[in-house]
């Protein structure tokens, strides 16, 4: 046979072979994820653009991530991602009070998921040595191919890379979004303004205690609502604000943890202030956030520090409570220096992994790395993030307003939500409607704390005693802290465990880190 006949030969097959799939709807081959056809944006899919979309056969994928409702979600937001992707899904939910416990033991057994989220940073830490040792799969080179991954921002991108390699996907969050959440009724009828410094601070949290703000004649307020949580509790906030460094700061060239600065200490002197004069709740360190929330929302607190997003819900319930109550945000709030500072987060609140023990190779990887760049789509990403239109969310102003029956989306929708790629200015998620004055401002302040947010150092760096250990060491020095803010030791005890800290690996982790720093 010539080559001619035999061109013609393979030309006819390959058309009757085409024939066949389109009369059969197409089944495609094991390893067959390609992408839906492109479309006009805001139209309709042309025939030929479709054809492609209908016939090819749906990529399966397994995906294990966190559950922060008391229920699995319903299918509702599955299908419709489904129907948008072209996939089959198999969401692996399980209760985040206990999901390291099971993402370690699906580690240990090998049978994590194609696709394993972590449940935050402080696990992403914990997995770096697993991932330096292959255990993971490496996407960095991959990305520059998918066009909508390609949007992630790079200097997030770098806080997740481990030893200058990208592993994963980071869930993104606005960078500093703590602040205050005050009564302004009792501020206005006190005569108050919002803070301008910890010293106005103070007072406020002081009149809200002692002035019967309430007006009610009985010595039942507290100023400050906290729990026992150092870092989005009350602790972290007012540390920024005394000019304390955020995890680590660079102190005579060299970087150093925290809680060796002064300001690390003049923040315990200031809750322990508080905590003396019983402007608080004198039990915070066994305080849940239940508890806390509790406390504000049934009219008892005046100051509420931790993220200010926290507001419409706080309001929600303290307006059942007390009916004309006023509530605003706050976050400018200097140092005894005159500086406004905040700490921040590197950006991303989680991250998603992809095993080798799942996917078995590279195609099967840019199958599901193709899902993540459908993920991040408008269509997709908001129906993630906020469910379907005209049933858990309506636009308004071009934005995404809530809608009325919260429990409904609850139970649909946050699940999905908190596994979304990217941000906004990413993946072109709508914003969110708020009407609250409250919630409005504290979104203005979201921005502004930007411009003032201190980054930590070793966000980008590896320490792999402090991989290791950090966790535990940590222990020393919060116990320390409540020990301290609660008198039960001083200034000396303080230090000791600090030096305690040192001695059972601390030292080994300053030296790892400004290694790495130095690079």
């Amino acid at each position: 046979m010539n080559k001619k006949s035999f061109s013609i030969l393979v030309s006819v097959v390959l058309a009757f072979s085409l024939l066949l799939s389109a009369c059969s709807g197409g089944s495609g081959g094991a390893n067959n994820n390609a992408s839906p056809a492109p479309s006009d944006e805001g139209g309709a899919k042309t025939e030929e653009t479709a054809k492609p979309e209908e016939s090819a056969k749906p990529a399966e994928i397994t995906i294990m991530l966190p559950l922060n409702t008391a229920e699995t979600p319903p299918d509702t937001i599955k299908n419709e991602i489904e129907k948008l992707t072209n996939t089959k899904l198999t969401y692996q939910f399980f209760p985040a009070d206990t999901y390291e416990e099971k993402l370690n033991a699906s580690f240990a057994t090998g049978s994590l998921p194609d696709v394993t989220y972590l449940k935050n940073q402080a696990t992403f830490i914990q997995m770096k040595e697993a991932i330096r040792d292959g255990q993971f799969w490496e996407i960095g080179p991959y990305l520059s191919e998918f066009p909508n991954l390609a949007k992630l921002k790079e200097e997030i991108l770098n806080n997740t890379k481990v030893d200058g390699k990208l592993y994963s996907l980071y869930i993104g969050r606005p960078l500093a979004r703590q602040g205050m959440i005050y009564r302004k009724d009792w501020a206005d009828k006190l005569g108050l303004g919002a803070p301008a410094n910890v010293g106005e601070l103070y007072a406020m949290i002081e009149k809200f205690t002692t002035e019967d703000p309430d007006g009610n004649g009985q010595d039942d307020t507290v100023g400050l609502a906290d729990r026992n949580d150092l870092i989005y509790g009350a602790f972290k906030t007012v540390a920024a604000w005394f000019g304390t460094p955020n995890n680590w700061g660079e102190a005579d060239g060299r970087l150093q943890p925290e809680f060796t600065f002064p300001e690390y200490v003049e923040t315990m002197d200031f809750i322990k202030k508080v905590r003396d004069a019983k402007a608080m709740n004198v039990d915070f360190a066994a305080t849940s956030k239940t508890d806390q929330v509790n406390l504000f929302t049934s009219g008892k607190a005046g100051v509420y520090i931790g993220s200010m997003q926290d507001v419409n819900s706080l309001v929600k319930d303290l307006v059942k409570n007390v009916q004309d109550a006023v509530v605003d945000t706050h976050s400018m709030v200097a140092g005894p220096d005159g500086q406004l500072a905040t700490w921040s987060i590197p950006g991303y609140n989680n991250v998603v992994l992809f095993p080798k023990s799942a996917v078995k190779d590279e195609a099967e990887l840019k199958g599901i790395l193709a899902f993540f760049d459908k993920m991040m789509t408008p269509e997709v990403a908001n129906m993630m993030y906020w469910g379907k239109e005209g049933v858990h969310y309506t636009i308004q102003d071009g934005k995404a307003k809530a809608g009325e029956d919260q429990e409904l989306t609850e139970r649909e929708v946050k699940g999905f939500k908190d596994s979304v790629i990217g941000e906004p200015e990413t993946n072109g998620m709508l914003e969110g409607f708020h009407d609250l004055p409250a919630r409005i401002h504290a979104e203005q302040l979201v921005l502004e704390n930007e411009k003032i947010a201190v980054p930590d150092p070793t966000a980008p760096l590896d320490s792999a005693t402090f991989t290791e250990k950090g966790t535990e060491l940590q222990e020393i020095i919060k116990d320390a802290t409540y020990k301290y803010m609660y008198g039960s030791i001083d200034k000396a005890g303080f230090d000791k465990a600090v030096e305690d800290w040192k001695k059972r690996g601390g030292d080994k982790i300053i030296e790892e880190f400004n290694a790495a720093y130095k690079k």
